[in-house]
């Protein structure tokens, strides 16, 4: 028999989960300064691009049945330390497996807290990765 206390300090990303709406998943990448939303491949797959880059990717009708998950753009040696580390982070779904990874949402060991750093963490490359042009023109918007 497991110890109570055993099961809540092994358990406390489940038991501290409040479940990330989509609404609040597209609130938060659409704040984000020079981001728009789009539907280049089909009528179900959210994309975000920051100054027309590709930073996050949703599957709408995938979220609607219960697989809740993003592609989100990630530096190659942290793509391998968090699929490494974390059983909802794996190598990104029709994206490029050493730049980009799929993360499980509400039904794995991320966090709210880690999804919200990592699209962050996205958001961050793709800017970075601007030419000096559009990150002049993403610095005046």
């Amino acid at each position: 028999m497991i110890h109570k206390d055993t099961f809540l300090s092994n358990n406390k990303w489940f038991l501290n989960k409040i479940k990330m709406h989509i609404e609040q998943l597209r609130d938060f990448c659409i704040a984000k300064k020079g981001v728009t939303e789009h539907f280049p491949f089909d009528e179900s797959t959210l994309v975000f691009k920051v100054m027309n880059k590709m930073f996050a990717l949703v599957g709408l009708n995938n979220w609607e049945k219960g697989e809740q998950k993003i592609n989100l753009k990630c530096d190659p040696e942290k793509a391998l330390e968090l699929r490494g580390e974390y059983e909802g982070v794996i190598s990104g779904f029709h994206m490029n497996k050493k730049h980009w990874n799929t993360v499980f949402i509400n039904t794995s060991d991320v966090s709210d807290n880690l999804v919200v750093e990592l699209i962050n963490h996205s958001y961050d490359l793709v800017v970075k990765g601007l030419t000096k042009k559009l990150k002049e023109e993403l610095n005046n918007l």
